[in-house]
């Protein structure tokens, strides 16, 4: 894919300020008639209030109902749940994190964004939200002298525009006129048949200050895949919840849809989000899970075991649909156990290759479907509790690890049950969230039985 070339631009911040009066400066510089400003859910999905510039800079501290924290993805609410915690529905406090300022270039009028941390009116952190159970789990790792680094790997589809959710999903048609009609992985020529939409990714990238590594044709027909640079974890968190509307966004402008369901289209693979992990000693700088003569060190195992360990009890996090589960079955390209092994696909968890400063354990686990600031946050819970424990990971796996028993939950229920049974990572994640994150799945999953799937008709209708 050739990049456009554009005219050098003078030299400024195109994302984040330190403090009110730089955001100000930032407002004032790019002419910002209007801000959107939210926190993203549990469903990852952004929820806030759009607010005139002016208005938002006098006053940046707002609120919002506690409720958005026990919303469903169809916008149902665990009853029971909520009015026992909040009988009431009372507003929350949302600060600014003025390090998430950015424009949102494809807005028709001068628009920026930022995303707002969620607290109690006493101050303290609000427990249940996402991006403040991030902040938790990487405050066990302070505490330890260590600092987390990530890079998120997403894949999602790109489909043809579709208004019936009874109808299947299609690959577009790309500038040949023509749709994919089979799987084109790492293909240049599929992926420039979408030149024009992956040149506006870029740019809007770009304007919002977003680093895009490398961008890929996956397996599926009209299956991409986006490489992050590796970073600080709420940092590259943030950027995986705004790349998701970013690519939404611009989809929509070329007549197409991009979805990151974990399995939008029967017979082609899941889409996944691979979470490259390494943690630095913050007084040396050191690459923890490397020892000083460049061999693998015990936290690097320990952290690998704490994923074996505890990853089936976060699994929820990880896989949060009854569509996520349809992602992970046998010889479908995704994992379905937590077995390891050197540079080694096949396995939940991969050795990627590299230098000994670069040593880093990829959890394929996830799907694309995940919230970010809670996918990490199970990922780094779980290598957490393996390094404090000392834990031991059994022998990797050197031929193909598809083959081998289940290690993970199959379904939603089953998932969430390990979650609130496993007191470890209870501790670490909050019981409060997980007692919040539990109910609005249960709530979820009774709304999915609701509904009578084409598979019901066509075998039971006359069978039966």
């Amino acid at each position: 894919m050739t990049r456009k070339k554009t005219a050098q631009k003078p030299s400024r911040r195109l994302r984040g300020a330190a403090n009110l009066e730089e955001a100000r400066d930032f407002v004032a510089q790019r002419g910002i008639e209007e801000l959107e400003c939210f926190v993203a859910n549990q469903a990852g999905v952004a929820r806030g209030k759009v607010m005139p510039a002016e208005k938002f800079l006098g006053n940046p501290t707002m609120s919002l109902p506690g409720a958005i924290f026990y919303q469903t993805i169809a916008g149902d609410y665990p009853e029971d749940v909520l009015l026992q915690e909040m009988p009431a529905d009372g507003d929350l406090v949302l600060r600014p994190d003025f390090s998430t300022l950015a424009a949102v270039p494809w807005a028709p009028d001068p628009t920026a964004q930022i995303i707002l941390d969620a607290f109690h009116r006493d101050g303290r952190p609000l427990e249940n939200a996402p991006r403040q159970v991030l902040k938790r789990v990487l405050e066990f790792y302070r505490r330890s002298g260590w600092e987390p680094i990530v890079a998120p790997e997403i894949e999602f589809y790109l489909v043809k525009r579709n208004t019936d959710p009874d109808y299947p999903l299609e690959p577009p048609i790309g500038r040949s006129g023509r749709a994919e009609i089979g799987r084109q992985a790492y293909s240049i020529s599929a992926v420039n048949e979408f030149d024009d939409l992956f040149e506006d990714i870029y740019d809007y990238s770009e304007a919002q200050g977003l680093a895009i590594d490398a961008l890929i044709h996956e397996e599926g027909a009209g299956q991409m895949e986006i490489n992050l640079r590796h970073g600080h974890p709420l940092d590259l968190a943030d950027q995986v919840f705004l790349f998701k509307r970013t690519i939404r966004e611009a989809a929509l402008q070329h007549d197409m849809y991009a979805t990151f369901m974990a399995k939008p289209i029967a017979r082609q693979p899941g889409s996944a989000m691979h979470i490259h992990t390494s943690v630095v000693n913050m007084q040396t700088g050191r690459n923890l899970f490397s020892n000083e003569d460049g061999s693998p060190s015990p936290e690097f195992f320990s952290f690998i075991a704490g994923l074996q360990t505890y990853l089936p009890a976060a699994m929820s996090m990880l896989a949060p649909y009854v569509n996520s589960y349809r992602r992970l079955t046998r010889n479908s390209t995704a994992p379905i156990n937590l077995r390891w092994g050197y540079d080694n696909r096949t396995t939940g968890l991969r050795i990627p290759p590299s230098d000994p400063a670069a040593r880093r354990v990829e959890n394929r686990v996830p799907s694309s479907d995940a919230n970010p600031y809670l996918a990490i946050a199970a990922t780094l819970a779980c290598g957490y509790l393996g390094i404090e424990g000392g834990l031991q990971p059994g022998e990797p796996v050197t031929g193909s690890a598809y083959n081998l028993d289940y290690d993970l939950p199959r379904g939603i229920l089953e998932a969430v049950i390990e979650l609130g049974e496993c007191e470890p990572l209870i501790e670490v994640l909050g019981e409060h969230f997980v007692k919040t994150y539990s109910a609005v799945k249960r709530t979820e999953f009774e709304t999915f039985m609701q509904v009578i799937s084409p598979w019901e008709r066509e075998y039971l209708l006359l069978n039966v």
